[in-house]
């Protein structure tokens, strides 16, 4: 699908609930949030039919995500259904990793590709001070095991704070010599509870000079596209990626729409701006109606945005990220 600025959109990310099992600083306050209700939510149904509709407009990757997808307990299945979808030729899932190892068989026999996973300290205290909760030994576990049962790439999403696990790098470097894993160094973004942390903002190239201070970067690729800038280091089996989610802005390339948990189709990460699907299928609307509502969306997709337009007010949890 093409937009108004010629960008293909083909990129879809479901979130699948906006419940979580941690307490991230910057994502959500410790006490948590007023959650959905379960009417509000989609169902299983719903989702299958609404991801069916969009690869029949031109979606051809879907990416899971929530909140933390793992705890609905029906991810499995949904997975199933939609690696059956003629069309669909890639399905990944965003996690924290602290229910992978118990679940990743499962997953992939359900047709899941490839895992995400969050995970900001390599220290088990750190870890416990920004997530609240959690074990850092269970999202280790869970690495291995997507890692041996070739869920691949495994790629490491890293949220930089200055004050907090800036002194970190060297250590995510490391962890990508002996193991195909693919770390993304990400600059935090003003949103949600993350929009009182400007002071904690480092920018990408500050990390890449930090980087290259050690280590000779090669410029790579990765398979799975995304935002990232991708490096080697010579003799090392992951990649090393930077994310200008707010120094350096992706839009021109950008190719996805959101579909949030309580069914509304989101042009924008940074933009409130977003169509009613929910609505339409609960009121009757046939498969082509909805094929058309993608068919909106992707042209409302705006050009870009400026910084001073980010809206602080949205949470992380309920938009997929």
């Amino acid at each position: 699908m093409l937009d108004k600025f010629g960008r293909n959109i083909d990129y879809l990310r479901v979130s699948v609930t906006d419940r979580c099992n941690l307490r991230c600083c910057y994502c959500m306050p410790e006490e948590g949030v007023e959650q959905l209700s379960r009417d509000e939510i989609l169902s299983l149904e719903e989702l299958e039919r609404i991801i069916r509709a969009g690869s029949n407009a031109g979606i051809r990757r879907v990416r899971i995500t929530g909140g933390e997808p793992l705890v609905r307990r029906d991810v499995s299945t949904l997975i199933k259904k939609v690696s059956l979808m003629p069309g669909i030729k890639d399905i990944s899932l965003t996690t924290n990793a602290i229910l992978l190892a118990d679940l990743a068989e499962e997953l992939k026999e359900a047709g899941l590709k490839r895992v995400n996973i969050s995970l900001d300290t390599l220290m088990e205290h750190k870890y416990k001070e920004i997530t609240r909760r959690g074990s850092l030994g269970r999202v280790l576990v869970g690495i291995e095991k997507a890692l041996a049962l070739g869920l691949t790439p495994v790629k490491i999403n890293v949220v930089v704070q200055r004050d907090f696990n800036l002194d970190e790098v060297r250590d995510f470097i490391r962890f990508t010599e002996s193991a195909p894993i693919h770390v993304r160094f990400i600059e935090i973004m003003p949103m949600g509870c993350g929009g009182g942390l400007s002071d904690e903002f480092v920018s990408a190239e500050e990390i890449k000079k930090i980087v290259s201070e050690d280590y000779s970067l090669v410029k790579g690729e990765l398979a799975g596209g995304g935002p990232a800038d991708y490096f080697k280091v010579e003799g090392y089996h992951g990649t090393v990626g930077f994310i200008h989610a707010i120094s350096r802005h992706f839009c021109a390339r950008c190719n996805r729409l959101r579909l949030t948990a309580d069914g509304r189709l989101r042009y924008c990460l940074q933009q409130e701006q977003s169509l009613d699907i929910k609505g339409p299928l609960r009121n009757g609307a046939a498969e082509a109606e909805l094929v058309e509502l993608f068919g909106q969306a992707v042209m409302h997709k705006p050009a870009g945005y400026r910084s001073s337009e980010w809206n602080k007010n949205s949470l992380m949890n309920t938009i997929g990220g």
